[in-house]
């Protein structure tokens, strides 16, 4: 994200920001199979739609405004939506935003999460899907302690080789130092706690990391066993509206594009084949549905 992109953000989130209390008074909750899934929100963040569809038609790039942003600033409201899954004795979450670090408009998940009836000290596991400021940089609290100090933290090991590369200013474009100096930050802070994934390793039984690599090197999906299935995308298609209908096109923050096209074109057809159903993190609360061909491409349906 750049300066203006951020500043941008940052003046259309204030004006926006208390349009958004999808997660605040009634959490969605389902079941499937063995695990029990609550939905809290961390508020949502402000992207220009040249990034969210820069292949699309002027006429296509109205109608992901319309539908999930804001027309007149150009900017897409990328909803964030956190599972808290409980297994057992276990209670897991995926992502943790941004804390008070990243755009004005989110932040939200500590206060949601006490609205939920959920104790940030009886989570038992963290599982970074990938280290982007919307997914990692809550990882401290104002006062630098830990949100979650009683957890096990989880991220993939390719996810990890990337953004802690001690040289990340020569190796990496200018523009995502930032992004490097907070992931550095929040991953080497629970350095003595955390777990390598890799795709295929289990969480917990039933929850496994799955490869969808190209949004980040090292960018992990979630499946998990049980009822029809659910794989948690977390960032391979980020909008409901332009990833379904064309899952070939680019996003403009992915970091290897055709890796990233190829990895959310398998994701979506096998989920319409198998009826899969999805949780997204950028989708409209609770980011809950399935994908269902639609012509050419697919159209994303809430459950």
């Amino acid at each position: 994200m750049t300066a203006t992109h951020r500043n941008r953000s940052r003046a259309f989130a204030s004006a926006a920001e208390p349009s958004y209390s999808d997660a605040t008074e009634t959490p969605y909750r389902f079941v499937q199979g063995e695990f029990t899934i609550t939905v809290v929100s961390d508020g949502f963040i402000t992207v220009p739609i040249d990034i969210v569809a820069p292949e699309g038609s002027e006429y296509e790039r109205a109608e992901i405004l319309r539908r999930t942003g804001d027309t007149r600033a150009g900017l897409v409201e990328s909803k964030t939506n956190i599972p808290i899954i409980r297994r057992g004795s276990d209670l897991i979450i995926v992502d943790i935003g941004s804390g008070d670090k990243y755009q004005p408009s989110d932040g939200r998940l500590s206060g949601n999460l006490k609205t939920s009836g959920i104790d940030t000290g009886a989570i038992t596991k963290v599982v970074f899907t990938h280290a982007h400021p919307d997914h990692v940089w809550g990882t401290l609290t104002e006062s630098g302690d830990l949100r979650f100090p009683n957890a096990t933290y989880y991220v993939g090991a390719a996810e990890w080789d990337f953004w802690m590369d001690p040289n990340y200013r020569n190796s990496m474009p200018a523009a995502v130092h930032e992004f490097a100096r907070g992931a550095q930050r929040d991953l080497g802070a629970v350095r003595d706690r955390l777990v390598m994934l890799r795709p295929g390793d289990d969480i917990v039984t039933g929850l496994r990391a799955l490869d969808t690599a190209g949004h980040t090197p090292g960018h992990l999906s979630l499946e998990m066993a049980g009822g029809e299935g659910l794989i948690i995308t977390a960032d391979a298609a980020t909008n409901e509206v332009f990833s379904f209908q064309h899952p070939t096109a680019r996003f403009g923050y992915d970091a290897i594009p055709d890796l990233a096209i190829r990895n959310r074109a398998r994701l979506i057809e096998r989920a319409a084949t198998d009826r899969t159903k999805l949780l997204g993190y950028h989708w409209t609360y609770p980011g809950v549905g399935f994908a269902e061909p639609d012509g050419d491409g697919y159209r994303y349906v809430p459950a």
